[in-house]
């Protein structure tokens, strides 16, 4: 039993779909990550610099 070729591109094309789709999620949720860790970064420095200023209002 012999498939035509078409089947065979067609096949191959869901496979590669499916690989692009794993791949760019994966990029995705990476940078994802960066970006929610960097706000982070300026979230902890922004409270740090209004306890700062408290600090020296208090004094």
């Amino acid at each position: 039993m012999t498939l035509p070729i078409w089947m065979y591109l067609v096949v191959a094309g869901i496979f590669g779909s499916a690989f692009m789709t794993i791949k760019s999620a994966k990029e995705e949720k990476t940078m994802e990550d960066e970006w929610i860790e960097k706000e982070g970064e300026v979230y902890i420095h922004r409270m740090e610099e209004e306890k700062e200023k408290k600090r020296q209002l208090t004094s």
